[in-house]
């Protein structure tokens, strides 16, 4: 039985953060072309809700990448999953990461009615 890893690329939305500065949409989709030839499976490339910047980006980079698969971050609520979907929509394949802010002080039953 043979094992695939599959490389899970957080460079251009956590990447970013650490920086603590921002990144153009030129240089993202550099690095986003980068990753997509060193063969990396997913490359998570931002949070489309935060700004109409960020949107944009996702969108480019999920219209541009073909051999990857793109992955945008929200929150787990349905405004920030449907604008993930709509700038994604463009990509063959794609993937939203989701995350649930408060989770660390929250009791199993408050999650998923947060979650509907």
């Amino acid at each position: 039985m043979s094992q695939q890893v599959i490389i899970f690329d957080t460079t251009l939305r956590d990447g970013e953060q650490a920086l603590q500065a921002s990144l153009s949409a030129k240089e993202k989709l550099q690095i986003a072309l980068a990753l997509e030839r060193m063969g990396v499976d997913v490359m998570e490339v931002g949070f489309p809700v935060s700004s109409p910047g960020d949107f944009e980006s996702v969108q480019t980079i999920a219209r541009i990448i073909k051999n990857s698969r793109v992955c945008a971050l929200a929150r787990c609520v349905e405004k920030d999953i449907d604008v993930a979907a709509q700038a994604l929509e463009v990509a063959d394949a794609f993937r939203i990461h989701t995350f649930y802010r408060h989770l660390a002080n929250a009791h199993r039953h408050q999650t998923a009615q947060h979650a509907g």
